[in-house]
C-alpha cells in the first residue's frame, strides 16, 4: 500500500507459475475506483493504466510469457494528491515483494513547473498553475522507462532540466524499494526461458536466409505491403529448410529462428551502414502532404499524409453546455469540471489492410487520441466561446498515426477559424541501440531514426513520439523495449523532436516547401518563392541552436534583446538568430520581483547580461543581469564587434585583453 497525504492506493501483483499459450508477456494492469464509471473517469483511468503497464512492462525478463495481474484500488482519495503516482510505484513495490521474476523496481514522480520553479510531486492546486505536467518513471543507474508529458509551450532546455530533475528523484524511491526487498529476503522465480531457438538452429536460418532479407531490405522500391510479401515468402522457403533439417523442433522455434535473424539484419543495416528500409539517411523525414477545406460543409477539415500514413481530420463547433461534464469523484481526481475540448481518434482495421470488428475505442485508440489531445490543446484559446470536437479518422498508417493526428488536427483547427496561439506538429523517433558486450545492462552504441515506419518501431528499441510548436514542446510520450536508455539519450531525442517538429510546421503551414536535414543542425531548404524561403528559414532559427554560441566567453558580458514578457521573467536574445532564452526574475535584480514590469522591461529593449556558461545537468545557458547592478564597472563584449571595450570604474576606456 502506497501513501501520500491522505491518499492511499493498495497494489496487488499476482503470476501463474505455468506459462501461457501466447508468444508475448500477457500482461494487465488495471486501475480502480470504488464507484460507477463514467466516460470520463474511464479515460482518466485508462491513462493511469497504460502509464503503468508501460512503465513495467520492459522490465519482465525475455521469454517470460506467463499470465500476470497488476490490479490498483484507491482506497482514499484527498483531492490535493494524486493517485496515478501512487499506482505506479506501488505496482513497482508489489512486484518487487513478489516471487514474480521482474528486472525492477522503477520509481515514479511527477514533474510541474510552476512560475518558473520545477516542483517533484506538486499538490493538484499547485498543478493547476503548472505550464508542465510531465510523469517518468526511472530505472536504476539513472535510466528512463517511461514518460508521458502534456506541456504550455515549454522550451526545450526546460524540458531536459526537467527529465533529468524527476530522474534524480526517481532514484530515491528505487532504493527504499530494494531495502524492503533486502529486509524481507525476496527470492525469485527462475522459470525457463520459453519461445526461444537453439544456436544450431539460428546459425544454420543465418546462412540460409540472411543474404535474402538484406536484399529486401535494401531494396528501396519496396512500400510497407510489398515489403512484407517479399519476407513473408522468405519466411516460407526458410522454414520449410530448416524444418527439414531439425525435424524434431518445435514450430515456436522455427518461427523465433527466423525472426531473429530477420530482425538482426534489419538493425544492422542501420547501425553498420546507416541506412533504413526505405532508402531514407537517418534524420531524413517521409514525403509530406496536406490539404484543407476538404468538406465544405464541416466547420473545418484537413487530410495530412506522411508517407503511407494518412490521417482525415475534421472539426465541429457546438455550445459551451455540450462540454463534456465529469461527476464529483472525476473532479476530484483531475480537477476538470468541463471539458470543451475533445480529440478521438479512430483506427479502423481497414488502416492496415486487415478485417477486424468495428466498435467501441479501445484502449490503444484512447491512448492515442489522449496524447493528440495533450499537444493540441495548448494552443486553443482557453475562453474560445464554443466547444470543439475534433475528430481524426486513420485511413492508413505505417508509423505513428497519433503524431499525424496532431498535424491534421492542426491544420482542421486553422481551417475551422480557431485562432490558435501557434501550428502543431508531431513526429516520433526511434531507437536502434547495441549492447556493450562485456556489459549488458549499458549501451555501446546507438542510433536515432526521425520519423519511424512501424517495421522500424517493432524492430527497435524505443518509439518517442513529440509534439510542439515553434515556441516549444506541447506533448511527450515515451514507450521503450529495453531498460537501458539513459536520461542523456532521452534529452537527445527531445532535441532531435523540435527540430523535426518545426521541419513538419512548415511542410504543414508553407505550400511547396521541402525541408530536409543535411546533419545535426543543418537543414537544406526548397521553396517556390522568395517569401516562402524566407518564413521557412526564420521558422527553423527560430527553434534550432545556431553554431555562433560557440562563440560565447564564459564571464563576459553581453547585450541581450527583451524578445518576450513572462511572469516568471524575460525571454532575450544575444544575437538574432539564436534561440530565445529565460532570463528568470530571480536574475534580473537583487531586489525580489514577482513581474519584470516592476523593473520597467519592454519588448525589444536591450539590456546587459552576464554569461556564466552553461548549466553542466541539463544544458541550459545561464545569464545573469543582477551580477551586473552594482558600481563596479563590467566588460560588454559585442559579437558584431571583436575589439570590445573594457570600461573602468574611472571611465577610461582600455582595449580588451
Amino acid at each position: 500500500m502506497k501513501l501520500l497525504g491522505e491518499t492511499s492506493v493498495m497494489v496487488t501483483a499476482v503470476s501463474k507459475t505455468k506459462p501461457a499459450a501466447a508468444q508475448f508477456m500477457p500482461l494487465v494492469v488495471d486501475y480502480r475506483q470504488k464507484s460507477r464509471m463514467l466516460v470520463m473517469r474511464s479515460c482518466l483511468m485508462l491513462c493511469v493504466c497504460v502509464c503503468a503497464d508501460r512503465s513495467i512492462r520492459p522490465l519482465f525478463p525475455a521469454g517470460y510469457f506467463y499470465d500476470t495481474q497488476v490490479l490498483c484500488n484507491i482506497l482514499a482519495a484527498d483531492g490535493v494528491n494524486d493517485p496515478d503516482i501512487l499506482a505506479i510505484n506501488g505496482a513497482s513495490a508489489a512486484l518487487a515483494l513478489s516471487d514474480i521474476p521482474w528486472n525492477g523496481p522503477i520509481g515514479a514522480v511527477r514533474v510541474g513547473l510552476v512560475d518558473g520553479e520545477f516542483l517533484i510531486n506538486p499538490t493538484r492546486s499547485e498543478m493547476s498553475g503548472s505550464k508542465l505536467n510531465l510523469v517518468i518513471a526511472g530505472a536504476p543507474s539513472s535510466q528512463v522507462v517511461m514518460m508521458e508529458a502534456a506541456a504550455e509551450n515549454v522550451l526545450q532546455q526546460d524540458f531536459s532540466h526537467a527529465v533529468k530533475l524527476g530522474v534524480k528523484h526517481t532514484q530515491q524511491i528505487i532504493l527504499a524499494i530494494q531495502q524492503m526487498s533486502r529486509d524481507m529476503k525476496i527470492s525469485k522465480r527462475s522459470p525457463a526461458r520459453l519461445f526461444t531457438a537453439s544456436a544450431e538452429m539460428l546459425d544454420y536460418t543465418c546462412q540460409l536466409a540472411s543474404d535474402k532479407i538484406y536484399a529486401v531490405f535494401t531494396d528501396f522500391t519496396h512500400d510497407k505491403i510489398s515489403r512484407d510479401e517479399a519476407i513473408n515468402k522468405i519466411r516460407l522457403e526458410a522454414e520449410e529448410h530448416i524444418r527439414e533439417r531439425f525435424p524434431q523442433s518445435e514450430s515456436f522455434e522455427v518461427v523465433e529462428a527466423f525472426n531473429s535473424v530477420s530482425r538482426e539484419v534489419f538493425r544492422n543495416l542501420v547501425l553498420s551502414e546507416y541506412r533504413r528500409c526505405d532508402g531514407r539517411d537517418l534524420t531524413s523525414l517521409r514525403n509530406i502532404s496536406c490539404e484543407v477545406d476538404v468538406f465544405k460543409p464541416l466547420h473545418g477539415s484537413a487530410l495530412f499524409q506522411r508517407g503511407q500514413t494518412q490521417v482525415l481530420c475534421s472539426v465541429t463547433f457546438d455550445s459551451l453546455e455540450s462540454s463534456m461534464k465529469s461527476d464529483a469523484i472525476s473532479t476530484a481526481l483531475s480537477g476538470v469540471k468541463d471539458k470543451n475540448f475533445m480529440l478521438h481518434y479512430e483506427f479502423p482495421p481497414y488502416a492496415t489492410n486487415e478485417i477486424g470488428k468495428m466498435g467501441g475505442a479501445n484502449r490503444r485508440e484512447l491512448g492515442h487520441g489522449a496524447l493528440a489531445e495533450k499537444a493540441l490543446r495548448p494552443v486553443v484559446p482557453p475562453d474560445f466561446p464554443f466547444t470543439i470536437r475534433v475528430t481524426s479518422e486513420v485511413l492508413e498508417s505505417n508509423g505513428s498515426s497519433s503524431m499525424a493526428s496532431v498535424c491534421g488536427g492542426s491544420l482542421a483547427l486553422m481551417d475551422a477559424g480557431v485562432p490558435m496561439s501557434s501550428a502543431v506538429a508531431g513526429v516520433a523517433i526511434g531507437l536502434i541501440s547495441k549492447a556493450h558486450p562485456e556489459k549488458a545492462s549499458e549501451i555501446q552504441d546507438y542510433r536515432l531514426l526521425t520519423d519511424i515506419l512501424g517495421i522500424e518501431d517493432y524492430n527497435g528499441d524505443m518509439d518517442f513520439k513529440m509534439a510542439g510548436s515553434s515556441k516549444g514542446i506541447t506533448a511527450l510520450q515515451r514507450s521503450t523495449h529495453l531498460v537501458q536508455t539513459a536520461c542523456v539519450c532521452v534529452c537527445v531525442c527531445v532535441r532531435v523532436g523540435v527540430c523535426v517538429c518545426v521541419m513538419k510546421l512548415c511542410s504543414c503551414s508553407l505550400a511547396g516547401v521541402t525541408i530536409s536535414q543535411v546533419d545535426e543542425e543543418t537543414f537544406s531548404v526548397f521553396a517556390p518563392t522568395p517569401g516562402a524561403m524566407s518564413e521557412a528559414q526564420e521558422l527553423i532559427r527560430a527553434v534550432c541552436r545556431d553554431d555562433q554560441e560557440q562563440q560565447l566567453e564564459f564571464g563576459a558580458v553581453y547585450t541581450a534583446t527583451v524578445t518576450e514578457i513572462r511572469d516568471i521573467g524575460v525571454m532575450v536574445k544575444l544575437y538574432p538568430n539564436m534561440s530565445a532564452v529565460l532570463l528568470h526574475n530571480s536574475q534580473l535584480d537583487h531586489k525580489r520581483i514577482k513581474h519584470p514590469s516592476a523593473l520597467g522591461l519592454e519588448v525589444g529593449q536591450q539590456i546587459q547580461v552576464k554569461y556564466f556558461g552553461r548549466d553542466p545537468t541539463d544544458g541550459r545557458m545561464r545569464l545573469s543581469r543582477k551580477v551586473l547592478q552594482s558600481p563596479a564597472a563590467a566588460a560588454v563584449r559585442s559579437l558584431s564587434d571583436r575589439h570590445s571595450i573594457s570600461v573602468g570604474a574611472s571611465g577610461e576606456q582600455s582595449p580588451d585583453s
